[in-house]
């Protein structure tokens, strides 16, 4: 059957797009020195409305990424800390009932929110995890048995500490699966940590600049980064790459037997979404390979699931992803 795509974005979209994602990245560089790959990381979840899953211990510029990301294209933004005893409604929202009127009034959470932030998501319980499933989803929630949608552009940037485990829930695949990438932080260097203390001084982080573009400027890069053109070539290298990871011992010969699951056809989905998009904020109108190879760890790496010998002999799904980028051929 005959692959249809949309046409190519032409080389005004380019331009126009290249210059208001100019004004983002300058917005979100006021309040955040170098994570230049969380940066992109969170461009592409924007420009897809992807979701994603960060992961770094405490103090790395998540919380602040994040809002300087709302803040540069005039969305509102939510954070919501994760613990123990959050409730679902505390999330999506509730019923209240108004004596004087003698009626129930429906109160919005805080998911109802363009860009949300869920702050150590692994410290809040199995049943409060489920509750984003339809919102991270279907784009909605449902109170007292009434839908209501969220806004659009919408994005869920979820973090989790890998250093404190006592008392957390990890993730389910399920969830894990929903998140379009996720990416792993660093500790900056010492030039990077020195510029923040010296902004800090500065009050840098005290301002409030104006929006660096409008939410109709942001779906209009949305829509052409949906028109970024790929070759039938890089998609066929897209599905060998997340099929490797069903056939690992095929691929990968007696280490394939580390891996217990491979990737759903949710990678190749987010693979195809956030190539394009990165291809889009690389001033492109097409897709190389070498886009895909970029985001293989954001993709694959917490789809995969790891048999206990790998994790005794402590080998990682990056190490994996990997060692199937080297095996499988490169169009």
């Amino acid at each position: 059957m005959a692959r249809h795509q949309p046409a190519p974005a032409d080389t005004r979209e380019i331009t126009t797009a290249a210059e208001v994602l100019a004004r983002v990245r300058s917005y979100v560089n006021t309040f955040v020195v170098g994570q230049q790959r969380l940066q992109e990381t969170l461009l592409i979840g924007l420009l897809t409305e992807g979701h994603v899953l960060l992961e770094s211990v405490p103090g790395l510029a998540k919380t602040t990424a994040a809002a300087s990301l709302a803040g540069a294209v005039s969305s509102s933004f939510a954070r919501i800390q994760c613990t123990p005893d959050l409730l679902p409604s505390d999330i999506i929202g509730t019923q209240i009932f108004n004596s004087s009127a003698n009626t129930f009034e429906t109160k919005l959470g805080p998911v109802h929110a363009h860009i949300v932030l869920l702050d150590e998501i692994n410290r809040s319980s199995a049943k409060t995890q489920s509750a984003m499933l339809e919102a991270m989803q279907e784009r909605q929630t449902t109170i007292g048995g009434v839908r209501y949608d969220l806004p659009s552009p919408f994005l869920v940037m979820a973090t989790q500490n890998p250093i404190e485990q006592e008392g957390t829930h990890p993730l389910p695949e399920a969830q894990l699966d929903r998140f379009m990438l996720k990416d792993l932080l660093a500790y900056p260097t010492p030039e990077e940590e020195l510029e923040i203390l010296t902004r800090m001084d500065a009050g840098v982080f005290e301002t409030h600049p104006d929006p660096a573009c409008t939410v109709e400027e942001l779906r209009s890069m949305q829509e052409s980064a949906r028109h970024i053109y790929i070759d039938p070539a890089i998609s066929r290298y897209i599905v060998e790459l997340v099929w490797a990871t069903r056939a690992a011992e095929r691929v990968l010969g007696p280490k394939g037997s580390l891996i217990e699951a491979g990737a759903s056809p949710r990678a190749s989905i987010a693979f195809t979404r956030a190539s394009r998009a990165l291809a889009l904020i690389r001033g492109r109108n097409y897709v190389i390979p070498e886009d895909v190879k970029d985001l293989a760890h954001r993709v694959l790496g917490h789809r995969i699931a790891l048999t206990f010998e790998a994790i005794a002999e402590g080998v990682t799904a990056t190490h994996l992803v990997a060692d199937i980028l080297g095996r499988v051929r490169t169009p």
